[in-house]
């Protein structure tokens, strides 16, 4: 372990001590933290005048004291900015609630740590932007209670809803066990068990209401998969084949909506990706962003999906 600073040193060391079921040698923590015996014992009275409750026997070494929590919120400024940078990107986010809570724990971190670190923090706060476009070109929306949905999940509880469909806007009650919850782009969506369909499904929380947790409680066959539950609704999908543009190589494997099943380089400015995907229309819409990076091989009716919305841009833009 390289060396570190007396404080994080020994705020590391209370941590170790409070984890380890076995007291600690003096020589196996100055092995441990690369310094000498003497620097440990230093440590030792140091956290002594900081009350902190440390014992000792002459056979087994240090521990703390049971049921002794180490004091919240004692961050290093390396922590802190990592905290700042995730802080500012869910205040970028176009959820309004969201952004709200983020705001608030800001709030509170700085309500308890010293001044060192508040000036730190406000230093960093309006010069650590993260995802420009998002928070500065976008009103903020209400985004669906993620909360009631995390909680439920977290209780093993299962939720009832109404929900809203994207495409005729009918309304329908439903019942899910509700197993991950899924935050892309602009929205958050809850991935679970419907009791309607008897199968996994995924529902945008911005198009569901009236949500309750119920007092039915699911048993998990088997521990979550997250990457599973998130792809596997496009298993059942077409496969798409594309040809991507190298300059738009990047974006596209970072943003594609599904997992890639195969890709391979054409030639030195193009690559060709095969994946499985549900939605013909989504998918129609979001590779417009390419422009022409990118062009679809087959299917045929993405294709002419394809044509069709790119025709009736060109009259739109006609006739404006």
């Amino acid at each position: 372990m390289s060396r570190l600073k007396s404080s994080e040193r020994r705020m590391k060391l209370i941590l170790m001590l409070q984890q380890s079921k076995k007291r600690i040698t003096v020589d196996k923590l100055a092995d441990m933290f690369n310094v000498s015996r003497r620097t440990i014992f230093r440590d030792f009275n140091a956290l002594s005048d900081l009350k902190v409750p440390v014992t000792w026997d002459e056979f087994n070494g240090y521990g703390i004291m049971e049921g002794y929590k180490i004091p919240p919120l004692m961050f290093t400024t390396e922590e802190l900015a990592t905290i700042m940078v995730g802080l500012n990107f869910v205040k970028s986010q176009v959820d309004k609630k969201l952004a709200e809570d983020a705001k608030g724990v800001e709030l509170k971190i700085k309500e308890v740590v010293n001044d060192e670190l508040r000036n730190f923090m406000d230093s960093l706060e309006n010069k650590t932007v993260v995802d420009p476009f998002l928070h500065f070109g976008h009103e903020k929306k209400d985004g669906g209670n993620w909360y009631i949905v995390s909680s439920a999940i977290s209780r093993q509880k299962s939720l009832r809803f109404v929900y809203r469909s994207k495409g005729d806007s009918t309304e329908t009650e439903r019942l899910i066990d509700p197993y991950l919850i899924v935050f892309y782009k602009d929205h958050w969506n809850v991935i679970g068990y419907s009791h309607k369909r008897a199968a996994i499904r995924n529902f945008v929380l911005d198009r569901m209401s009236g949500v309750e947790i119920t007092d039915q409680k699911f048993e998990l066959k088997s521990e979550i998969n997250a990457e599973a539950l998130i792809f596997n609704s496009n298993e059942s999908g077409q496969k798409i084949e594309v040809l991507v543009g190298k300059e738009a190589e990047r974006a596209f494997m970072a943003n594609l909506p599904t997992k890639i099943i195969r890709k391979e380089a054409i030639n030195s400015k193009k690559i060709k990706v095969e994946f499985r995907f549900e939605s013909l229309d989504y998918l129609n819409d979001w590779l417009l962003q390419f422009g022409d990076k990118v062009t679809v091989l087959s299917p045929k009716q993405l294709i002419r999906k394809r044509e069709r919305l790119i025709s009736s841009m060109m009259e739109n833009l006609h006739s404006s």
